[in-house]
């Protein structure tokens, strides 16, 4: 069973897009991530671009990049949407 999703992360996503993001949303779109998907530049940014699209936020070229970057030195966990959805939100 996924973790939860955070309500402040939520929360923030509707205040910095004011667009409603439903855990489910969060959950459907995670149901795809797998731990190769933080290792392949390519995954990775097509995972950012749904995130992007999702919270309605526009994701430059230099973002995606310093996004890819941070993950890639963070090894982030790949079931935690809430992770990558924070860092796109900074």
């Amino acid at each position: 069973m996924a973790k939860p999703i955070g309500k402040d992360v939520l929360g923030a996503v509707k205040k910095k897009t004011g667009k409603t993001i439903t855990e489910k949303d969060i959950n459907k779109l995670a149901s795809g991530v797998k731990p190769s998907t933080m290792q392949s530049e390519a995954e990775l940014k097509q995972l950012i671009k749904k995130v992007g699209a999702m919270a309605g936020v526009p994701v430059s070229d230099s973002l995606m990049k310093e996004i890819v970057s941070a993950v890639k030195k963070s090894g982030m966990n790949p079931n935690s949407m809430e992770q990558l959805m924070k860092m796109m939100l900074k």
